[in-house]
């Protein structure tokens, strides 16, 4: 089924029956992701009195609790709430869900001991395009990213050259498949975070980073129209669903 949508003066059309989900759900069925070291999520039946809530104990619905931590166990996405000593919710922050963006692929360069996403790769990938949005894809580009487990592995990450070039070029939201566009063990400077959000300036409250995304082999890099969906919590990141839409003209 195909949908004309109108954006910023331009008629984009797109197959709604085709859309490309780039998001990583938490299943603790399977080897889940996991950043930073933390306790595994858990999702399990609740428990009044002894007895577990459940349709298999003989219940009438199942009524689970849930206990994850969005930067650790899932797609996520974040707004500026998450390194600032003042609250703020990506929930009251991002207004918008629909952006023209960019796939890209990109072989992080190795720099030392690290693997690094450079400004002259975002610049070649970009060009002259007009992009609210930039969707990341590293490689390589295996299945296991949807249950890495990243402590203490030193991923990929972005310099803080290509942080800013995405801010002059205007980028509002950067979708990315590791755990963090910073490098895992910093120092706790998270520069390329701060560049970003112009932490030193006048605050990017409208712009997100969304982490943990997974964009299969199949996908073709180019234009899409991308649904950014989150979860209504009060917070400075949030369990996200980000969706691609092939424009077909």
């Amino acid at each position: 089924m195909k949908a004309v949508i109108e954006y910023n003066s331009r008629k984009i059309e797109i197959n709604v029956s085709e859309p490309i989900d780039i998001s990583i759900p938490i299943d603790v069925t399977k080897k889940n992701i996991n950043a930073w070291g933390i306790e595994d999520p858990k999702i399990g039946p609740a428990s009044f009195d002894g007895y577990e809530v459940s349709v298999a104990n003989g219940a009438v619905v199942n009524f689970n609790n849930i206990q994850f931590n969005p930067h650790s166990h899932i797609t996520h996405t974040e707004c500026v709430g998450h390194i600032t000593k003042e609250v703020h919710s990506v929930n009251q922050n991002l207004k918008h869900y629909f952006f023209l963006a960019e796939l890209v692929t990109v072989a992080p360069e190795k720099i030392g001991n690290d693997f690094v996403i450079s400004e002259k790769q975002l610049k070649t990938a970009l060009k002259n395009k007009k992009r609210d949005a930039i969707v990341i894809r590293t490689l390589p580009n295996l299945s296991d990213k949807k249950e890495t487990r990243y402590f203490n592995t030193n991923p990929a990450y972005l310099s803080n050259e290509a942080s800013s070039y995405l801010v002059e070029k205007g980028i509002k939201h950067l979708l990315i498949d590791l755990p963090s566009v910073d490098k895992e063990k910093d120092g706790g400077k998270l520069e390329v975070h701060n560049i970003f959000w112009n932490t030193s300036g006048d605050l990017r409250m409208n712009a997100t980073i969304t982490e943990f995304i997974f964009v299969p082999n199949d996908v073709d890099d180019g234009e899409y129209l991308l649904n950014l969906m989150i979860a209504p919590f009060e917070n400075d990141a949030t369990p996200s669903k980000p969706i691609l839409y092939k424009i077909i003209k």
